[in-house]
């Protein structure tokens, strides 16, 4: 076990995993869209979520922690089997891509929120949490815009 509690060492492995689900879920958002403006947007933020897999790892492994396998999780692959679902059946799928976009950054943010409630946290790793979190809720704002304007 490294520096973090055991508590707070699950909880980032589950935004390790979390960020994987996110990328993949982007690419999988990508390929059910026709805009080019939220194709680029939505290659964007599966390219973030990529640096912040990367950063995540490096911040674990450098304080003595393991890494879960970045295999993404079961409710993952549901939840991107449901998009491939919803944007073949909608008339909107653009729209109904970005929704689900803004109700996974939701979550996202939520479960960054969570783990920055850790008072234990060294800098380096509550600066690299709250960088990603800020990003996180662009993307979210981003992706309301962008249904407001469709």
């Amino acid at each position: 076990m490294g520096i973090f509690s055991e508590n707070t060492e699950s909880k980032l492995n589950s935004l390790l995993e979390k960020s994987y689900d996110a990328e993949k879920g982007f690419e999988k958002a990508c390929e059910n869209v026709e805009s080019s403006a939220i194709k680029s947007f939505f290659k964007e933020k599966a390219e973030e979520r990529r640096k912040f897999r990367t950063e995540l790892r490096k911040e674990l492994l450098d304080n003595g922690c393991e890494i879960n396998e970045d295999s993404g999780s079961i409710k993952g692959a549901i939840h991107r089997t449901w998009m491939d679902t919803k944007a073949l059946f909608s008339s909107d799928d653009e729209e109904s891509m970005l929704e689900e976009v803004r109700n996974g950054e939701k979550a996202a943010l939520n479960d960054y929120n969570d783990v920055l409630e850790d008072n234990q946290l060294p800098p380096t790793t509550e600066n690299i949490l709250k960088l990603q979190r800020n990003a996180i809720e662009s993307s979210y704002n981003k992706a309301d815009y962008l249904e407001e304007v469709l």
